[in-house]
């Protein structure tokens, strides 16, 4: 039992890493969601408790970076199957 342990190992350090499964782009949108949420926290500290920016404006930014935009840096995912096909069918035209 023991041997197969260490085939197992063996097979898993033999494959080649993948690449990051995150590109620039969602470097780029990561980056927007944090911008977002750091204007929403300095928005949260100016002015009177009862001023529109702490209580309106601040919790919109808030939630619209850590609940929109955040989630779709990670998960946004350049699709190429659209551009293959726009491809294949102009060379074929």
């Amino acid at each position: 039992m023991a041997k197969a342990v260490k085939r197992s190992d063996q097979k898993k350090k033999s494959q080649k890493p993948e690449s990051l499964p995150l590109t620039k782009e969602n470097f780029v949108i990561i980056g927007v969601g944090l911008v977002v949420i750091l204007i929403g926290y300095l928005a949260l500290a100016r002015g009177p408790v009862e001023g529109f920016l702490p209580l309106v404006l601040a919790p919109i930014l808030l939630l619209v970076g850590y609940c929109v935009i955040i989630p779709l840096g990670i998960l946004y995912k350049k699709s190429y199957i659209g551009k293959e096909n726009s491809t294949q069918t102009r060379s074929a035209a």
